[in-house]
């Protein structure tokens, strides 16, 4: 697959050889920048940006927002059915973004190719292998989370409600260490900027949150000050250090993981405002269970969701909830809730789990943009391709469907720019498009 190879055995750990350069995928339906009479707001931007009267960057962040906006089911793209009970969860190879990892609820994991060797305009993305409930290895209950390692598609691992957490060895499928915990596994995640450790953080039934370590093959390290079970953990994108986490005791807590005390903060949903006639308890992130957590791209916000049904964006450096009103977010998970968040638009979107459909928010203004269609039963997770604006959803349907960017749809030469149909522009793409003046 990738082409670094990371070797791992329990206390002795070599870093993989640096990966090489992807290799160019065609362009899929809607995959390319389509130019010409038929398409004059891009036209304009190609010119201004020609000219130097544009940031480079704004052409590609506006046909990002585009796709992202555009997204709908594809009749000509289809996901292999291999598991046969529900999918908890997700997770595409941050190299190439061609690999693809599934966790159901009977324990199987399953590895699909995305990519389109067939090279005609309707295919299935196929399944490599799966580790199937004959495999010796398998997870002998439900799979929770599934993760690649971040540098590299030698490795991924799994996370079970077997108490385990295993590292898996691409090549051979096997497992290369297995880590066992006193209670039901919800979460993991490895940080994906981290160069200086190598720490896994956990989060079980225990109100503990530990922090394997591939090095040492230890997982002593622990983390306390949560009252219940840790439903949600993620590394910050930005600094390797810190960790983000929630819990069913309503609370988010950040972490620096070098620090002997180890919480940073408490996030508190009303910024120590709290009103004296409310009843809610201080420092509480949500009035629920907290079983979501994504950081932006960039790790400047964090957005959470609980079990009250609501979302909140959180100021990850000052710890202020910033306020952006979502609506109901509708969540009746009593586990981990995995959702996603785009990369590199203009504005960002969420999609989240909301039923058997997929909520389409701005990420900053809380804008509910769309409800994607199509599962027939509870949504358990999303995770967003960003090279190409892609979305793939699992579901207690047994189903993995993928949302692709709808083709531009050609205007004849005949119709000037001013004709289009205007109003049919989403509010959201209108903004995407506005002008370098009226954006300072």
């Amino acid at each position: 697959m990738g082409a670094g190879r990371a070797s791992y055995a329990a206390g002795h750990w070599r870093e993989p050889a640096r990966p090489s350069q992807s290799r160019p995928r065609p362009p899929q339906d809607g995959g390319a920048v389509q130019s010409g009479p038929g398409c004059p707001a891009m036209l304009a931007l190609m010119a201004a940006r020609q000219a130097g009267l544009d940031d480079p960057a704004r052409l590609r962040r506006a046909e990002r927002t585009r796709r992202v906006l555009s997204l709908e089911l594809n009749k000509d793209r289809d996901v292999e059915r291999i598991h046969g009970s529900g999918i908890n969860t997700l997770d595409i190879e941050p190299v190439e973004g061609r690999y693809m990892l599934s966790g159901g609820s009977d324990g199987v994991i399953v590895l699909y190719d995305l990519e389109n060797l067939s090279r005609k305009p309707s295919y299935t993305c196929k399944a490599l292998f799966s580790v199937g409930r004959s495999h010796p290895d398998v997870h002998k209950f439900s799979v929770e989370t599934v993760q690649w390692y971040p540098h590299d598609t030698g490795m991924f691992t799994s996370s079970s409600f077997d108490k385990t957490l295993k590292i898996w060895d691409t090549n051979t499928l096997q497992p290369a260490d297995v880590f066992h915990f006193e209670g039901t596994v919800y979460s993991h995640h490895m940080s994906p900027v981290a160069t200086k450790h190598c720490l896994i953080a956990v989060g079980t039934k225990s109100p503990k949150v530990q922090l394997c370590d591939l090095k040492s093959g230890s997982s002593s390290h622990i983390l306390q000050g949560h009252r219940q079970e840790v439903l949600a953990v993620s590394w910050s994108p930005r600094h390797e250090y810190i960790l983000a986490t929630g819990s069913a005791d309503g609370r988010v807590k950040l972490w620096d993981v070098r620090r002997a005390s180890g919480c940073l903060s408490t996030l508190d949903q009303h910024n120590g405002e709290k009103s004296k006639a409310s009843s809610e308890a201080a420092n509480t992130a949500h009035n629920g269970r907290v079983n979501g957590l994504c950081y932006t791209n960039d790790g400047l916000y964090l957005l959470t969701i609980g079990t009250d049904d609501r979302m909140r964006l959180w100021n990850s450096s000052t710890g202020e909830n910033t306020l952006v009103n979502y609506g109901k977010v509708c969540n009746e998970s009593r586990k981990g809730l995995k959702f996603a968040i785009s990369c590199g638009c203009n504005p960002e979107f969420a999609f989240v789990p909301y039923g058997s459909t997929i909520a389409v928010y701005t990420v900053f203004t809380g804008e509910l943009i769309t409800m994607l269609r199509g599962h027939y039963s509870t949504v358990n997770c999303c995770v967003f391709q960003p090279h190409f604006q892609e979305l793939y959803s699992g579901s207690k349907d047994c189903n993995i469907l993928a949302w692709i960017p709808a083709p531009r749809e050609a205007v004849p030469d005949d119709i000037s720019e001013k004709s289009l149909p205007q109003q049919h522009l989403n509010p959201a793409y209108e903004d995407a498009w506005s002008s370098s003046d009226d954006e300072g």
